[in-house]
């Protein structure tokens, strides 16, 4: 049972962090000093030292994630645009990081399994058909490798991959069903690590198997059951587990993707949904259908532009230009 009075503390505590904790003032100098280091590598072509531009994509992923939380959480404004760059930022980590599979073998990624979900999964809900495309690729190329670590606890995150191969009509691993236990079994027979990926996904197996349902009552229940176990989970925000992180710990993209993906094939969906979660300010962003792209970042700019030119092989150079 939700202990309510622990879950608005838990969300005052989730909003005074990107106030009183992790100033956007503080980000945005971290942001502005990263600026040298990468205007001179591009400036003097210095490729000896590309992977510092790789490395900084984290500076400018803070930036806007910070932006994001001023406009939407604090400001209360109908916003996304620090959140569409945030993601932008994840699919170009991505991009990046495959350049360097041969010169840096293990280098640290800048990026989790986890983001680049919830990255694939909002790039479908803005409408960004080509990047999505781009994205799913890599996701599909290098799964369970080093660039894209499946070992995976979350079990949002698996019923999120999972409720989008089927919407899409995709596989991973030859399958879109119970992907979690097919993926364990796999690993488990090549040697690789799989003991975070969890034996079952608690609530979202049951939504996993009717999320389709055409009767509008039932789909309400299954959101409300959704809404309890991610609420639940927040109420512990700050500490190590499910929706327990600052970063998406009161946002609801799992609900909001369940029903992006209902009103999108014609299925019936609530009108309002109830309780705190879904009334928050970051639950209740509208995306437009398509969602505009935003305007790029300069350095991010700079980056993929360094990448396109000093490397034949880099991914986008096989998609022209992109986010336009």
């Amino acid at each position: 049972m939700l202990n309510q009075k622990k879950f608005e503390m838990a969300y005052k505590r989730y909003s005074k962090n990107f106030v009183d904790g992790i100033k956007f003032e503080d980000v945005k100098d971290k942001y502005d000093a990263s600026k040298s280091k990468i205007e001179k590598i591009v400036e003097q072509n210095d490729t000896e030292k590309d992977h510092i531009l790789l490395i900084n994509l984290n500076k400018i992923f803070s930036y806007y994630l910070s932006q994001w939380k001023h406009d939407v959480l604090i400001s209360g404004e109908n916003n996304p645009e620090g959140l569409k760059n945030m993601q932008k930022v994840v699919f170009y980590q991505c991009m990046g990081q495959d350049l360097y599979t041969i010169r840096y073998p293990e280098m640290i990624l800048g990026y989790s399994f986890r983001e680049v979900v919830i990255t694939l999964v909002h790039f479908a809900m803005y409408g960004w058909e080509k990047e999505e495309n781009i994205l799913y690729d890599f996701v599909v190329h290098h799964f369970g490798g080093h660039l894209m670590d499946a070992n995976e606890e979350n079990r949002h995150i698996w019923f999120l991959l999972e409720l989008y191969l089927q919407y899409r009509n995709k596989t991973i691993m030859g399958t879109n069903k119970q992907l979690h236990l097919a993926v364990t079994n796999s690993f488990k027979e090549a040697g690789q690590r799989c003991g975070s990926i969890p034996d079952d996904l608690d609530v979202y197996d049951e939504v996993l198997e009717r999320w389709s349902t055409g009767d509008l009552q039932e789909i309400e229940s299954l959101i409300s059951t959704m809404s309890l176990y991610h609420s639940a989970l927040a109420s512990e925000i700050g500490q190590l587990g499910e929706f327990g992180e600052f970063r998406y710990g009161f946002y609801p993209f799992e609900i909001l993707f369940l029903l992006h993906v209902r009103r999108k094939l014609g299925l019936p969906v609530p009108s309002q949904p109830d309780g705190l979660l879904m009334n928050t300010p970051e639950a209740k962003m509208v995306f437009g259908d398509p969602e505009p792209y935003p305007e790029w970042d300069p350095m991010l700019q700079k980056i993929d532009q360094f990448y396109r030119e000093n490397y034949p092989e880099y991914i986008p150079n096989r998609h022209g230009e992109l986010f336009q």
